[in-house]
């Protein structure tokens, strides 16, 4: 329950919070979350960027409470607006599939796995530096053993290195492609 609404389980998306910042938007992502709110991290439409490549997919119905939320939080964004029809959320992640190894892209980082093992062939990509770090500690470890980059890391290459991982994570574990 959230500031004394109960919270629904389907996301139906429509909306986005534009921040400023990568920080401001994990931070958001986080406390709404913790609040019960179906959100994503997305990059937004050219044409909605106002700051950063980093936004929130929101449930438009709940652009009230978000609001209310992040405020409550002291947490800045510059502003909640609904998706223009036409206007299509980038999709970050991509799957290659080179027969014994798989590879997840999300944004400019990539992650290879083996097929078979789910150990982790290769973390590369970005120009952050906490990635030689999360290379090093994820490599030659199976995914459900690996660290969370998002545990670990601060930045926005540390973002999609974990959605790369979280992805990975579910093709391998459901044995998906």
């Amino acid at each position: 329950m959230v500031f004394g609404f109960t919270k629904r389980n389907n996301f139906e998306g429509g909306g986005i919070v534009l921040f400023t910042s990568v920080e401001e938007a994990i931070a958001a992502e986080k406390v709404l979350k913790a609040g019960e709110y179906e959100t994503k991290l997305v990059a937004p439409p050219p044409d909605l960027r106002k700051g950063c490549d980093l936004a929130l997919e929101i449930n438009l119905v709940e652009k009230t409470g978000v609001e209310r939320m992040l405020r409550a939080k002291n947490l800045s964004f510059l502003e909640i607006l609904p998706v223009k029809s036409g206007s299509e959320l980038l999709q970050v992640v991509q799957v290659t599939d080179f027969g014994g190894a798989i590879m997840v892209k999300a944004g400019n980082m990539k992650l290879t796995f083996d097929r078979g093992s789910g150990v982790i062939l290769n973390v590369s990509g970005g120009g952050c530096p906490d990635i030689p770090y999360l290379h090093a500690e994820m490599l030659d470890k199976k995914l459900a053993e690996a660290p969370r980059p998002r545990d670990v890391g601060y930045t926005l290459c540390s973002l999609m290195l974990d959605r790369a991982f979280v992805e990975s994570l579910d093709i391998w574990s459901n044995g998906r492609k």
